[in-house]
């Protein structure tokens, strides 16, 4: 980011030992008509100063909820949350200046400018960068005298992004920051993020682009069913499936094979099918590869297709909730 206004002092003052966010034993409840629900059940976590973490959960989950929580927008029935050393309740000034939130959906006022909007998000704050400047960082340089209102979606997200960037924030919420982004946009997202960790800022992001989590994410949390089953590095997570590579092939005239047929197979670690066909995790796809064909020929099965890949962040997500997470949150806009 450009030139960082007020970062020395407060910067140091955050030491890399300290968690920039911990909470533990977070709840929150509702009621619902079938009685009490538990949206977020016990959630233990801390979250380091110059992190980029992903947040990864399907709809429902519980991950909004626990974001909310995080940004001061809904308090918890129970568990203590700390953001940069500070509560909500009690330090809720000094915690709006040093935070910046990017939500999945922001409504400006339609009939300001690009620049008139950034000139008042920049108002809220003592300290931050020059509104001209951020408008360049995110591409929306040559939009500065254009109505919000005549802005695509993309530049609207980007617009979003802009306003939580302009406090010269060191913990960054970006929910969602790349939705329907175009991929020159959204690589440029991504080389302003990787600056601010750069920078030993704090990003807590959530995404539905599993390469995006896996590109930038120093650590993520996979949530389902208000708790977190899964936490670590994308590399950790990915070496815990226990295979590699991923083998995904389909059958002939949607023909199957049995589950426990291809899992005794030479280097099969792992049998998944789902609408897409079957999917293979495996040790060593040049072991697995030739066994499952033998296998199907010997079976009289015929192939369709059969690609293979390294196993990513994807498969991990899959494993663990048993589906997909871009497919659910598509299904929810």
């Amino acid at each position: 980011m450009p030139g960082s206004h007020g970062e020395g002092t407060e910067m140091e003052a955050s030491s890399s030992a300290e968690p920039v966010i911990s909470c533990r034993e977070l709840r929150k409840q509702y009621k619902g008509r079938g009685g009490i629900v538990n949206a977020v059940n016990g959630i233990d976590l801390e979250i380091h100063r110059g992190e980029c973490f992903g947040l990864l959960g399907p709809n429902g989950a519980g991950k909004t909820t626990t974001i909310e929580i995080f940004e001061g927008l809904m308090h918890p029935t129970s568990g203590d949350v700390e953001l940069l050393g500070m509560r909500w309740g009690q330090n809720d000034n000094e915690l709006r200046q040093k935070i910046g939130i990017s939500l999945q959906e922001t409504r400006f006022t339609e009939r300001l400018t690009v620049l008139e909007t950034l000139v008042l998000f920049r108002s809220f704050y003592r300290n931050g960068h020059p509104p001209k400047e951020v408008m360049e960082e995110v591409g929306l340089g040559e939009k500065a005298r254009s109505w919000v209102g005549k802005l695509s979606g993309g530049q609207r997200q980007r617009l979003a992004v802009a306003c939580a960037l302009v406090g010269d924030p060191l913990l960054l919420f970006l929910d969602e920051p790349t939705t329907g982004l175009d991929p020159q946009s959204r690589r440029r997202l991504w080389d302003i993020i990787r600056k601010l960790q750069e920078e030993r800022r704090t990003i807590l992001l959530t995404t539905h682009y599993m390469d995006e989590a896996e590109r930038l994410c120093n650590r993520v949390a996979v949530i389902d069913h208000g708790k977190i089953i899964a936490l670590g590095s994308p590399a950790e997570l990915i070496s815990g499936l226990g295979g590699e590579h991923i083998v995904e092939f389909a059958l002939a005239n949607g023909s199957s094979a049995p589950d426990n047929e291809l899992t005794n197979l030479p280097a099969v670690k792992e049998v998944r099918t789902d609408s897409n066909g079957i999917a293979l995790t495996v040790t060593e796809p040049h072991v697995a590869i030739p066994a499952l064909l033998k296998h199907l020929q010997s079976q009289k099965l015929d192939l369709a297709r059969l690609s293979t890949r390294n196993a990513s962040l994807e498969d991990v997500f899959v494993n663990l909730t048993g589906r997909h997470l871009r497919d659910d949150e598509i299904s929810s806009f």
